[in-house]
């Protein structure tokens, strides 16, 4: 889908409708930090995944995959903080 100029301008008038110019830096400043901490999460699990995988590589296939369907239920559930928190700041 291709925005032009006409478009773009349109939808920062409704963001300034609806939201008002106070309210718009607020609400980047809260997803700028959600998205930080969401990319904190995830280098951090991905560290951990490392170092276990360097340290223990007689792991059972079924034990690695139990270990990441764990990992990614905590992603899942950093994220919906991270989403509610934004819901918070708005």
């Amino acid at each position: 889908m291709n925005f032009g100029v006409p478009e773009m301008i349109l939808i920062v008038v409704v963001f300034l409708v609806f939201f008002g110019a106070k309210k718009i830096p607020e609400m980047a400043k809260g997803l700028g930090t959600g998205i930080k901490e969401f990319r904190k999460g995830m280098k951090e699990v991905q560290n951990e995944i490392e170092s276990e995988s360097t340290t223990t590589p007689s792991t059972s296939q079924s034990d690695k995959q139990a270990e990441l369907d764990r990992r990614e239920l905590e992603l899942l559930r950093r994220e919906a903080e991270l989403r509610k928190k934004q819901e918070e700041n708005k």
